[in-house]
């Protein structure tokens, strides 16, 4: 309430002083109608100069912010992919027991044009995940993941996460397994239900993980090729991948 009370006090003290120098202009040339002319001219042009500032300045400043922001936020995606994300999927991606009926067309090349990365994202939508728990090394992965804890939290902290809701569901899906990890004292011998619960928990992330990867991997070719050529050699859905260019 102070708030509007300051301003409409500074409104109002706004106008009572265009009034004075327009008072004040009167008393000295006598000249109502040169004052109407460019009161009247003056308010006219507020609409032109609404128009200019808000509707299209401010539409173009603000599309600008939001690309800077999105460009901050896919170099800590890259973080994540580096750091977590390759790991994870290159370790996940081999208890996926369907797996070659996709990795063909994950095998990203250098010459994907914008067709060929929705045809692999649309079969990815209607691919069916799965991660083989009973393969999976469940202590090897906590310890992992607990590893790169703290990293994961500074990721969450992030403000620019608030721009992309996939890449803030990956993380907290990512973090999610690790505090279910984490909570448990030791992996061997659990229930049958709980290898379950925790093979969703997985399976969740693992499918985010792979989603957000293509994702990313778009977005590199095409802005930073360079970038684009070390992951493509490191892709970790390529068995024979080498970061050697030979």
């Amino acid at each position: 309430m102070r708030r509007f009370k300051w301003q409409i006090i500074l409104g109002l003290a706004l106008v009572i002083l265009s009034a004075f120098v327009y008072f004040i202009h009167y008393v000295i040339f006598r000249d109502t109608h040169h004052i109407f002319i460019y009161l009247i001219g003056d308010v006219a042009f507020v609409f032109i100069e609404v128009l200019l500032v808000t509707l299209i300045i401010h539409q173009l400043l603000s599309e600008r912010e939001k690309r800077a922001r999105l460009e901050k936020l896919n170099m800590v995606i890259g973080a994540f992919y580096s750091e977590v994300g390759t790991r994870l999927l290159t370790y996940l991606s081999d208890f996926d027991p369907s797996l070659d009926k996709i990795r063909k067309g994950l095998l990203i090349e250098g010459d994907w044009s914008e067709q060929e990365f929705k045809s692999i994202a649309k079969r990815l939508r209607n691919y069916d995940y799965e991660v083989d728990i009973d393969k999976v090394n469940l202590d090897h992965l906590r310890t992992f993941l607990l590893g790169k804890k703290d990293f994961l939290l500074r990721l969450l902290e992030n403000p620019n996460l608030l721009e992309h809701a996939s890449f803030t569901g990956l993380l907290r899906a990512v973090f999610h397994l690790t505090e279910e990890l984490a909570h448990r004292d030791s992996i061997e011998d659990l229930p049958q239900s709980d290898y379950e619960h925790l093979a969703g928990d997985i399976k969740r992330f693992y499918v985010l993980l792979v989603h957000q990867w293509l994702d990313y991997m778009k977005h590199l070719k095409d802005n930073y090729p360079y970038l684009f050529s070390l992951a493509m050699r490191t892709n970790p859905f390529d068995q024979e991948a080498s970061a050697i260019v030979e």
